[in-house]
């Protein structure tokens, strides 16, 4: 997931996210917080080296989160051939109201509009795994799996670039409950942004949640 890639919209949406976080009670602890940088050399336990694609396999599936006025979808294939093939589409609400928050009210696609929207893949190859992302309107980015590791219950899967200036890391934080935080971060003119899109399984067709 590499949405937002300008920094100063993806700076607002970070501030956003972080209020998002503290304010939502099956996130509060196992939500990675910038200033924990869950790959950054704090996990209380780490791999000895990065396994292969089946230990991405909890991925396939929906998962869906909201902040502010915007929804954010990914879907995940199942392993097969060695890839797994998905996709994240991010809509956002029309004239400044929030209509994925209205009170008992389902969802209405056809009063969102698209914002952005990315084709991904996970795919196995003889140096490792790899994030391979085409965002919308750019050029195809890949992130090499470079390290697992575990905290408090949770599990980490950090994919790096060193070319690119943002994002150079993607963080997948397999949570409790069926949370997902997927953490994109980077150093545009050397100063660390990130962003936190938590988002929780569900099912493909209704968007319930599934129980994990």
């Amino acid at each position: 997931m590499l949405k937002h890639r300008a920094v100063p919209r993806t700076f607002v949406l970070f501030t956003a996210l972080v209020v998002a976080i503290a304010t939502c009670p099956a996130a509060r602890g196992d939500a990675a917080l910038p200033s924990q940088h869950p790959s950054g050399g704090g996990p209380a336990a780490s791999a000895a080296g990065t396994p292969g694609l089946e230990a991405l396999a909890w991925l396939r599936g929906c998962w869906l989160g909201s902040v502010n006025r915007r929804e954010f979808l990914e879907q995940w294939s199942p392993p097969r051939g060695g890839m797994m093939v998905g996709f994240s589409h991010t809509v956002v609400a029309p004239d400044g109201r929030n209509a994925f928050k209205a009170e008992n009210a389902p969802i209405d696609p056809n009063k969102a509009k698209t914002q952005d929207f990315e084709y991904l893949r996970l795919e196995q190859r003889p140096d490792g795994v790899y994030y391979v992302a085409v965002p919308s309107g750019s050029k195809e980015v890949s992130f090499k799996l470079t390290e697992v590791s575990e905290d408090s219950g949770a599990k980490i899967f950090t994919f790096t670039n060193a070319v690119d200036e943002f994002p150079q890391r993607l963080v997948y934080r397999r949570g409790k409950e069926g949370w997902l935080y997927a953490q994109v971060a980077g150093k545009p003119g050397g100063t660390e942004h990130d962003v936190i899109y938590p988002m929780q399984h569900v099912d493909c067709l209704s968007d319930a949640l599934l129980k994990e």
